[in-house]
């Protein structure tokens, strides 16, 4: 973000090309796309405007209640103005809106956190309040003269979509409230006087505590330091015993560092209801442990107690960089989806691309391989999709996982299109 002026508008610096990429990675972001795919009667115009998002064409976003606006290069560098209008809630259903989410705190931190939790959605849509725009919604204007979407306001459409993924008070501020004052508005409320309640029976816990023995306050929460710390110095006038390495012992210590810099950083972090790592097996361990090893001699212990060469495991640290455990698992073990996994991997191979577009992919387990490309598409058992390119007669991780297939194979394809080194 570039700037905004007060609470009632905001201008998003022109992002970059899109390349390998889905537009919206959020279920709200998705929303917002399916709102213009759905209405637009001309879907060849929608069509051009991801091309066009795509190549990175559309400038500066400028986010205002009703209104975001942007100029737009066309195909033939022709620059254009697109708008495309959203209607603002009024002031009666911002009432009714905020009352809902001060009832549910929940709400309020999952907008701090930048997510869009489906309840409040859905919470505002039984009082009849729509959030998300629907079908016709997302009204064109553009200055080429089309009086549907055109290719301008789609690219703009598409464009945004990556800015809600990122901030869901951009569509908030679309509908007429801004995060400075919509989160003032929630204080007030939150702080307003409750109806006087009976008094209870019993002892009052406050005098309770009081006759008590008086505790210390409790200490303010650890802060995450910047990075990890270093090791101590193993250089002493000292040999070292028998069977110990010290550059291998220097790298252990280093390792513990980070992982205990990373627990820090998730015990601290905001929601603490992310699923508990697995333990690792020794042949995983020995990946982890891999990752930055300064000596060559320390790398082929470890490929050697893994039972890997050293090519293989120069494969699976790459793997264990761009994804850890799960990545990890994706290269070394193939497997056969069935039932409800196999339709589901089905559906979104035949959704992710337009019919013109579909490529030519031939299924082995969990692995689509393009016939015409050394491009691949893994499925791994959370339902992500990674992408591998060929690469002297083998199989490589080309990037991170991606939640559509067609995101997944353009990375590899791009991967493999690249001078390799």
């Amino acid at each position: 973000m570039t700037g905004h002026d007060g609470d009632t508008e905001r201008t998003f610096a022109a992002l970059p090309p899109a390349h390998g990429r889905g537009f919206a990675q959020t279920w709200w972001g998705q929303a917002w796309l399916r709102a213009l795919e759905d209405a637009a009667l001309d879907s060849q115009q929608v069509k051009t405007g991801r091309r066009i998002a795509r190549a990175g064409a559309v400038g500066a976003v400028s986010v205002r209640p009703g209104r975001i606006t942007a100029v737009v290069q066309d195909v033939d560098r022709t620059a254009h103005r697109a708008d495309v209008l959203l209607a603002e809630l009024s002031a009666e259903q911002w009432d009714r809106l905020l009352d809902m989410a001060v009832e549910r705190a929940g709400h309020v931190a999952a907008l701090l956190d930048r997510e869009m939790p489906p309840h409040l959605i859905e919470d505002a849509a039984s009082a009849g309040i729509e959030l998300l725009p629907g079908l016709g919604d997302l009204e064109p204007e553009c200055d080429c003269g089309a009086w549907d979407h055109c290719g301008h306001t789609a690219a703009l459409c598409y464009q945004v979509a990556r800015l809600l993924d990122q901030d869901p008070f951009v569509l908030l501020l679309m509908r007429g409230r801004g995060e400075h004052s919509l989160l003032e508005d929630l204080q007030d409320r939150s702080a307003a006087p409750m109806e006087e309640a009976p008094e209870p029976e019993g002892v009052d816990a406050a005098e309770a505590y009081a006759a008590g023995d008086i505790l210390p306050p409790v200490p303010e929460p650890t802060e995450l330091p910047e990075k990890p710390g270093s090791p101590p110095s193993l250089d002493t006038e000292a040999p070292p015993g028998p069977g110990v390495d010290p550059v291998a012992v220097r790298h252990l210590a280093a390792r513990t560092a980070v992982e205990a810099h990373q627990l820090l950083a998730e015990a601290l972090r905001r929601s603490s209801e992310r699923p508990a790592v697995p333990g690792l097996t020794a042949a995983q361990d020995a990946v982890r442990l891999a990752v930055d090893a300064p000596d060559p001699a320390l790398t082929e212990r470890l490929a050697n107690g893994s039972g890997r060469d050293p090519q293989s495991l120069a494969d699976a640290t790459r793997a264990w960089r761009l994804g850890g455990a799960e990545a990890l698992s994706v290269l070394e073990e193939e497997w056969a989806p069935s039932g409800d996994t196999l339709a589901r991997a089905r559906a979104a191979l035949d959704s992710a691309w337009d019919e013109d577009e579909r490529p030519s992919l031939r299924a082995e387990g969990n692995r689509w391989t393009a016939v015409d490309a050394p491009a691949q598409v893994r499925l791994g058992r959370d339902g992500r999709w990674w992408p591998y390119r060929h690469e002297r007669e083998r199989w490589i991780l080309a990037g991170p996982a991606a939640l559509d297939p067609a995101t997944a194979l353009s990375s590899a394809e791009l991967s493999s299109a690249e001078p390799q080194r």
